[in-house]
């Protein structure tokens, strides 16, 4: 029997297994990059599950898998989970403005999309560039980009990286806030996220994940909106949890444990209002 899963992250799952319900043998996943705390998941508040698993599956291509009982999709470097709960707002307007991948070929990725009916916003998101068609292709450059508004206004950027050989993988997360400095630094001094540059964006790299930071005026938290949270898979998550409470962070959801899913987690808000979701032992699914 499928199982519905009704509330927004993994401590919900252990609601809705039933006694068979856990997985009993399981392999590594090749999901996931190297690193004691790496990207893990995404997950998106969603109205219609059947819209939004064309649009990450069949659009997109994310490999279809089963997690306790409910559909989920694989991206190289980040899972996407769905909960059926009608959200407060799309990923505009929000703290992470929207996430982003990498495809071999970004026109031909972007084209197909529209297409399949999905509306590409480039032009409206880039009003000074020189976008055809949907997509930005700088003078000069060796790659293309556009965006894409899927279900339930998930705003998705997609990037061309000619270098690569699968079809698409994760490659950012982009955060609008009024405070570049302070929330780059918030990731660094928690996550150890490594700062740099990327062209001009301010940004802090974990393994699987590139944090994006763009200057704008104060926007909604998270929780609630279709994008609900973001996850970082993390080694030894009790002694980071432990770690994170002497620098300060206060959980909304204190380190626990999923005998049945074999899953630590915990829940925490950055200061700019993302909520985030830690697991240990997400990697093998």
């Amino acid at each position: 029997m499928t199982r519905t899963v009704t509330g927004i992250g993994v401590l919900t799952l252990v609601v809705v297994l039933g006694a068979g319900g856990a997985a009993t043998a399981r392999a590594q996943s090749d999901w996931a990059s190297e690193g004691p705390i790496v990207h893990g998941h995404h997950h998106f508040n969603i109205t219609d599950r059947a819209a939004q698993e064309r649009f990450w599956g069949d659009a997109l291509g994310g490999t279809r898998t089963t997690f306790a009982g409910s559909e989920i999709f694989k991206f190289l470097n980040a899972l996407v989970f769905l909960t059926e709960q009608a959200p407060s707002g799309g990923t505009i307007g929000s703290i992470i403005n929207h996430v982003g991948f990498w495809v071999p070929d970004a026109s031909a990725t972007l084209t197909g999309l529209r297409d399949a009916g999905y509306p590409l916003i480039t032009e409206r998101e880039l009003p000074d560039a020189d976008v055809q068609d949907g997509v930005y292709c700088p003078v000069g450059g060796t790659y293309c980009l556009g965006y894409v508004l899927g279900p339930d206004d998930i705003k998705v950027e997609i990037m061309g990286n000619r270098t690569q050989s699968m079809p698409i993988q994760h490659h950012h997360i982009h955060f609008n806030t009024p405070d570049v400095d302070s929330l780059r630094a918030w990731y660094v001094e928690m996550f150890d996220a490594v700062p740099g540059m990327n062209g001009n964006f301010k940004v802090a790299d974990l393994p699987g994940v590139n944090l994006r930071f763009s200057e704008t005026a104060q926007n909604a938290g998270t929780r609630g909106r279709s994008l609900d949270h973001i996850g970082f898979e993390v080694d030894n998550l009790e002694a980071l949890c432990r770690r994170l409470e002497a620098k300060g962070v206060v959980f909304d959801r204190p380190y626990a444990r999923s005998e049945e899913l074999d899953i630590g987690y915990a829940f925490l808000t950055d200061p700019d209002g993302t909520y985030i979701e830690l697991t240990e032992g997400l990697d093998a699914y």
